[in-house]
């Protein structure tokens, strides 16, 4: 069972995500039905931890096998969604895989859930020319910490 519940007042969801760079790329991707990217992951299952929950993720989604490789931010995230409002908690993951060659494409590409996710390797210096959400990790992608950060963003995006 997921980690997320409704209240009256709002939607929880705890999320995690990976961060998967290769040659000045980032992996990203959008639902179909959405014009704005996140990077992949998913939610979290209850009694698993997030380092499990990444991996599941990935191999889930991708048919990916990846290696974590340490934790870059732990995200509170308020937002409304399709009217909704959402208390999202989420860590986002450093990550890496030795099978990068059979992932790594130029063009678009769906997962293993059909065609309802679009995956996109988005290259880092254009990264400012999409929607993405949450909108810190424009700049956090770009300059990846040394150190795991905590961010807050109440900025309330409409999505």
């Amino acid at each position: 069972m997921d980690a997320v519940f409704q209240t009256e007042r709002a939607v929880f969801n705890f999320r995690v995500a990976g961060i998967w760079i290769v040659d000045h790329h980032v992996l990203l991707h959008r639902n179909v039905d959405d014009v704005y990217w996140a990077l992949p992951g998913g939610r979290v299952v209850i009694g698993e931890d997030t380092q499990t929950s990444i991996v599941r993720e990935f191999a889930e989604e991708l048919g990916a096998q990846v290696t974590v490789d340490r934790l870059l931010w732990t995200n509170e995230n308020f937002f409304t969604y399709k009217g909704k409002e959402f208390h999202e908690l989420a860590f986002y993951y450093k990550i890496s895989s030795e099978e990068t060659a059979r992932f790594f494409k130029t063009e678009s590409f769906y997962g293993l859930e059909g065609d309802r996710w679009i995956y996109q390797w988005m290259p880092i210096d254009e990264i400012n020319k999409i929607v993405l959400f949450p909108e810190f990790l424009k700049e956090g992608i770009k300059e990846i910490p040394d150190y795991t950060q905590h961010i807050v963003d109440r900025a309330k995006s409409s999505i």
